[in-house]
């Protein structure tokens, strides 16, 4: 480990290491539960200077990413569009999503949405699907 962010209220901590050799970033973020989308875009858009193509982030984004990531298969607010833009301009894929493009597995059992998410850089698919 070589280095360990945290912000003021705990909602994301950012910790900087080595595995044999190879510098990583891993990022959890628990987002609040109300206005996820926005914080999330935000943290990132904070961050960007520290995610490269050995970024992980991990947590609990109290939002679903795309309509597959519920049963209701309801339309994306526009916060949830941004978020998925900021994303895209960062390279960033949702990892699961990517390898499971049509699953329907749900975080939480009663509102049958997938808010837990492990996003990645887009390189992770290329890297990893042969």
């Amino acid at each position: 480990m070589k280095n360990i962010v945290k912000d003021k209220d705990g909602h994301y901590v950012i910790i900087k290491g080595s595995i044999r050799q190879e510098d990583v970033t891993l990022v959890n973020i628990y987002a609040p539960n109300i206005g996820a989308p926005k914080y999330i875009k935000q943290v990132l858009t904070d961050i960007k200077t520290e995610i490269n193509s050995n970024t992980i982030i991990v947590g609990d984004f109290n939002t679903p990413l795309t309509t597959r990531d519920r049963s209701s298969r309801q339309k994306l607010n526009m916060e949830t569009t941004a978020l998925n833009d900021t994303l895209d301009h960062l390279d960033l894929i949702d990892i699961f999503r990517t390898f499971h493009p049509n699953a329907a597995k749900y975080t939480m059992h009663g509102i049958f949405s997938r808010i837990d998410h492990m996003i990645g850089h887009k390189t992770i698919k290329s890297q990893h699907i042969k």
